[in-house]
């Protein structure tokens, strides 16, 4: 068996070093791993909001999570309010974590959607403790030792700053072996034969070889598609966001454990709360707004004033056609792209990592370990892809060229049969390792104002008034617990209060989403 030594990571930010972070824990000095970054070049830096994944990453990292927060200025995440995305003035959270409990054989959205059809069920965050702890702005972590209560049921992820994670994962990785070498690549050497590539040279003229190359290069895609012309397989006709402006502003009184989604007339507009500031920015389609349009929403609607000028992105919604090649693998931006609607962009970073260590090849490269990890991650992004779209596909809105759009548009045949199978009966299924779980379609179908036609007939074999009493306890044992709960920023303050930031301070690396 031919043995790889060598590994180089071309490219810093949030990709870059979270691939080293986890290279260097867990591979254990196996390979001479060096990572490629430079001052000079820009990062994407707006990626801050995750979901509960997360949290494996940073226990299999060994990192203690109050430091982990302290050192990010991070905060707690329940779930997302999206507003106005069904029609102006509506409003729903999609949680993470359960929904109620089942009863019978059924599902608690079952028997809600009996009662809701005769007006007779209240609002449907009412039945899950992450949605209703998050609009009382309350957090606490689970009570490991009550399972069966929505107080053991608590899931949640992080707000955190980008830049921050970067540099924290920079330190973790050099501190167990990783080289970092500042400079630009300038030019890629590949194998006469086999198109492998055999070295970069950077801009200072060094020559670095490796056996394995991992393009966190961002958007460009430095190997991956600059250098082996792999292609890209673009989605903008389902999501026709391709622009993104964004700014920090001041921290606000108003700290949330949730991520804020606001519909606008061509995208939307997100709020992100941290300890030190909140995140903001506006996602938008350039054919149907410009830019100067877009940035004056986007600073309208701010609940503090701005720290510093707005920056602007431009995107291209989709996935390299092969995130592996030969000897390259493309993680973070240099993959693909989709919108952070449902913060997804430091998980497919993160599953990436983890797919490869899965398939980690020796020197032979076997073709059957490169086309598994390709299956895997289209497979993976397409079903993101497919829920992200549900969420502007169903919708009732009608004020504006771009949301009559996706609310008429076709969709890919997955999502179709998706909301076909929920709209006759209210079932939905998780498919194989797919992301998102079935709470999670669940809130957003019924969300975005998909209610099934006719109920699932076992929904009869269950009394009417056992039903109302099942749905009341529901609620009553909920609000108990979220009584309970201290505020988010209490349990901040309490737990992993951070250290005010030097004001001079700009993280060196950000989020290569």
């Amino acid at each position: 068996m031919a043995v790889l030594k060598r590994i180089l990571i071309a490219g810093g930010g949030s990709a870059g070093w979270m691939t080293a972070a986890m290279f260097a824990r867990l591979f254990k000095g196996r390979y001479d791993i060096v990572l490629v970054e430079s001052d000079a070049i820009g990062t994407v830096g707006v990626g801050e909001a995750t979901i509960p994944a997360i949290k494996k990453f940073n226990e299999l990292l060994g990192l203690d999570e109050d430091d982990f927060l302290r050192r990010t200025q991070g905060s707690f995440k329940l779930g997302i309010q999206f507003n106005d995305w069904l029609r102006p003035g509506s409003s729903y959270v999609h949680g993470f974590g359960v929904i109620g409990r089942d009863l019978e054989w059924l599902r608690c959205h079952h028997y809600w959607l009996k009662l809701h059809a005769e007006g007779r069920a209240e609002a449907f965050d009412r039945y899950s403790i992450n949605t209703w702890a998050a609009l009382a702005n309350r957090f606490m972590r689970p009570r490991t030792d009550m399972p069966d209560s929505p107080i053991g049921q608590i899931a949640y992820a992080f707000h955190f700053d980008a830049g921050l994670y970067a540099a924290l994962l920079a330190d973790y990785a050099q501190a167990r072996g990783v080289v970092r070498r500042e400079g630009q690549i300038v030019d890629v050497a590949q194998d006469g034969e086999t198109g492998f590539i055999r070295s970069v040279t950077l801009d200072d003229g060094a020559v670095l070889e490796a056996d394995l190359f991992i393009d966190c290069s961002g958007f460009r895609g430095l190997l991956i598609e600059q250098t082996l012309k792999t292609g890209y397989e673009e989605w903008s006709h389902w999501l026709p966001c391709d622009r993104a402006v964004a700014v920090p502003s001041e921290r606000s009184a108003n700290f949330t454990p949730y991520t804020k989604s606001t519909a606008q007339p061509a995208g939307w507009q997100w709020r992100i709360p941290l300890q030190h500031r909140t995140g903001n920015g506006h996602v938008y389609a350039s054919r149907h707004m410009d830019d100067a349009e877009a940035e004056a929403i986007l600073l309208r609607n701010l609940d503090a004033p701005a720290l510093g000028e707005p920056r602007r992105l431009s995107f291209v919604p989709g996935k390299r056609r092969a995130a592996w090649v030969r000897n390259c693998v493309a993680i973070g931006l240099a993959g693909g792209f989709l919108e952070p609607l449902e913060s997804t962009g430091l998980h497919l970073i993160q599953s990436a990592i983890l797919r490869l260590v899965r398939l980690m090849p020796d020197a032979g490269f076997d073709p059957a370990n490169i086309a598994e990890f390709n299956r895997q991650t289209d497979y993976e992004f397409e079903r993101i892809r497919d829920f992200i779209i549900l969420h502007y596909k169903a919708t009732e809105r009608d004020d504006t060229p771009f949301w009559r759009h996706v609310r008429d548009m076709a969709v890919p045949d997955t999502l179709a049969r998706k909301i076909a199978l929920f709209a006759a009966n209210g079932r939905i299924f998780r498919e194989d390792d797919e992301l998102f779980a079935e709470e999670s379609w669940i809130q957003v179908l019924i969300g975005q104002g998909i209610i099934p036609r006719a109920p699932d007939p076992l929904i009869d074999v269950t009394p009417r008034a056992e039903i109302e009493a099942y749905l009341a306890n529901t609620t009553a044992i909920i609000d108990k617990c979220v009584a309970l709960m201290p505020s988010h920023e209490a349990f901040v303050a309490r737990t992993c209060a951070a250290p005010p930031l030097p004001s001079a301070v700009h993280p060196r690396v950000a989020a290569r989403r």
